[in-house]
């Protein structure tokens, strides 16, 4: 947790890093949903957003405050904002979910995959316990809810993949939540992409930031995993190691 305190520093980086981000490659103009973590808002993603924006997408917030938990009422306000999403643009929309956001996209997926291009999640724990993470007590006051009480009518579980092309960037000192929780299982739809990073900076540290547009950026039906060859490499660790 001691580590969680390279938050500030790291958007700092982020701030130092555009001319560098600058290079990251132009989006195709689809919808992009970006969900905020646990107790926080979209203010939180509003570095991430606008950067995004700047990169030619179509961006949205979550709109509804501060994320308290799978609240009555949340999980339809949802659906329904992929919805609009969808049909006002007349294309698949990419989730992008940080930390109990992530969760939150992968089971979007799950429900309406016809709706999905592709899920990316910053730092969240879907494959290990609930209680796996430093945040389970503040869950369980915010939310009203056991920190173990999945609800299975969303989605089914947690661990299993979405249909869609799937990435999730995890790190190895994340402060907040177990790394071995938060890495997918490599497949032809499905990868990991390690950053060194703090949890509640991970939504504006540079190598995730970069990460998270050029996984964007790939064209509709043609998703690879990511490449880690060249200058890559001395940023981005092997998962697998």
């Amino acid at each position: 947790m001691f580590m969680e305190g390279r938050a500030l520093p790291e958007l700092g980086a982020f701030i130092g890093a555009l001319p560098l981000l600058g290079l990251a490659p132009n989006g195709d103009g689809h919808p992009v949903l970006v969900l905020p973590g646990l107790v926080a808002s979209d203010v939180s993603t509003r570095p991430l957003r606008a950067f995004l924006k700047s990169r030619g997408y179509a961006v949205s917030g979550w709109r509804q405050g501060r994320n308290l938990g799978l609240r009555p009422g949340v999980q339809h306000a949802m659906v329904d904002l992929v919805h609009e999403l969808n049909d006002t643009h007349g294309r698949k929309i990419s989730l992008v979910g940080w930390s109990l956001g992530g969760l939150y996209a992968r089971q979007l997926a799950k429900v309406m995959p016809e709706r999905v291009r592709q899920v990316i999640t910053l730092g969240s724990p879907f494959a290990s316990s609930p209680k796996a993470t430093n945040a389970w007590r503040v869950y369980e006051m915010a939310s009203g809810r056991s920190a173990e009480e999945e609800d299975h009518r969303f989605g089914g579980t947690l661990a299993g993949a979405p249909p869609v092309p799937t990435t999730a960037i995890f790190s190895r000192t994340d402060g907040v939540c177990a790394w071995q929780g938060c890495r997918e299982q490599s497949s032809h739809m499905s990868e990991s992409i390690e950053v060194e990073s703090s949890h509640c900076g991970m939504g504006h540290h540079p190598a995730v930031v970069y990460a998270v547009a050029e996984r964007l950026a790939q064209k509709e039906g043609e998703w690879k995993p990511f490449n880690r060859s060249g200058w890559r490499s001395l940023v981005y660790p092997d998962p697998h190691r």
